[in-house]
């Protein structure tokens, strides 16, 4: 395989992340609605860091699917999110008023990933077969 078609594949892997990215990835205000519902004066903050954290997964995951390696790197990813986005995100819900170490913050990566998981699970639609005897 050359380069170049390395490089083709790569991208078509990023194409697909963008295309999932876009078509399921859940508006931030259902997310802030969802993680912080007494949360309505200091929604700005919040959103911001649901926003970062939300972006922080999808380039991951999009990373590692590119790499042809989506599976059984889950600790990997959630440290990569970690490190992208956890201190923006302690220091924005720190001005909506939530002190968060990075335990909290690990909780709320795994909330975004589980909500993320629920919006791409395949609908299965339920099949019956007819047989007829003659």
């Amino acid at each position: 395989m050359s380069f170049t078609s390395v490089l083709k594949a790569i991208g078509k892997g990023f194409a697909k992340g963008l295309h999932w990215a876009i078509e399921y990835a859940v508006p931030v205000e259902r997310l802030v609605a969802l993680l912080f519902p007494a949360a309505a004066p200091v929604a700005t903050e919040l959103a911001d860091a649901t926003t970062l954290i939300q972006n922080a997964v999808l380039m991951v995951e999009q990373k590692y699917a590119a790499a042809g390696v989506q599976s059984g790197t889950g600790a990997q990813k959630l440290a990569e999110v970690l490190m992208l986005s956890g201190q923006a995100v302690t220091s924005l819900l720190a001005k909506a008023g939530i002190t968060a170490d990075s335990g909290y913050v690990s909780s709320l990566v795994s909330a975004v990933v589980a909500i993320l998981n629920v919006q791409e699970a395949p609908v299965v639609a339920a099949s019956t077969s007819v047989s007829t005897a003659s």
